[in-house]
């Protein structure tokens, strides 16, 4: 029985859709959800740090939180939208290892996650931080392609 779903968003169309998979898999089967956003340091906004002024360089982490909490808002009024409560999260390090260790801590009884738009060579591309979760998770994984 699925009780408790965690779904991973990100920006992307496939982590968006993904949500409302969760979420109305949540609605059907009454279980409680939770999302999680995941802020990683990349070089560029190394770059962007050192290259503002120094008394604006905490400003671009501060952005990155922003944006990390208007995406999750908006998850959370999908949520309510379909009558749903929803706990969020916005936490910062490794996507798949941060995913993990919630879905562990929360005992969630699914993973929903969105596959990367990309391809490789040959066949569809899934994403690293996917292939991840999906060889390490102890639950079952929902992953959920972008529309169209």
């Amino acid at each position: 029985m699925i009780s408790r779903i965690l779904i991973a968003v990100d920006d992307s169309p496939a982590a968006l859709t993904a949500a409302r998979t969760g979420i109305d898999l949540a609605r059907t089967t009454r279980a409680e959800v939770r999302a999680v956003h995941v802020l990683t340091d990349h070089q560029l906004t190394d770059l962007l740090r050192d290259s503002a002024p120094r008394g604006e360089r905490g400003g671009v982490a501060t952005r990155r939180g922003a944006g990390g909490d208007s995406l999750l808002r908006h998850v959370e009024h999908l949520a309510q939208r379909a009558g749903l409560a929803i706990e969020v999260s916005l936490d910062e390090g490794e996507p798949a290892q941060v995913i993990l260790a919630q879905a562990r801590a929360w005992q969630a009884d699914l993973i929903v996650l969105g596959r990367s738009h990309r391809t490789g060579p040959g066949e569809p591309y899934i994403g690293h931080e996917t292939q991840h979760v999906l060889e390490f998770a102890s639950q079952p994984v929902l992953v959920v392609p972008a529309p169209g």
